[in-house]
């Protein structure tokens, strides 16, 4: 049988949120056109044959990182065409709640519309 604590609580405490300006995680700031254009994109990528979405990737890819131009100084890692609708969509939403969304959603509308 053990006596006492078996690991130090000292100094434990619940872990503060960081304080953020963005919009809380209830809050949806897209517009719904972005919406729309966003669905539209991730599902026509998600159906394009592995060689199409090779050849598509870096029109996709230079999209994601203009966009992302827009609020991060960051640069985005290249993580490959499967999740470049997904950096895409992660972008987009961060671009809107920094309030940098202006011509977004007509951007993504050209993206959708080039994509074979």
């Amino acid at each position: 049988m053990t006596h006492g604590s078996t690991h130090d609580d000292a100094g434990v405490a619940a872990a503060a949120p960081a304080s953020s300006s963005l919009p809380s995680r209830g809050v949806d700031v897209l517009p719904p056109v972005a919406r729309t254009e966003l669905e539209r994109i991730r599902r026509r990528w998600s159906e394009l044959p592995a060689r199409e979405a090779a050849t598509a990737a870096p029109a996709l890819r230079e999209a994601v990182e203009a966009i992302a131009g827009r609020s991060a100084a960051a640069a985005l890692p290249d993580l490959g065409p499967a999740v470049l609708s997904d950096q895409l969509a992660v972008v987009v939403w961060d671009a809107y709640a920094s309030g940098h969304g202006d011509g977004v959603a007509d951007a993504l509308t050209g993206l959708r519309r080039a994509l074979p």
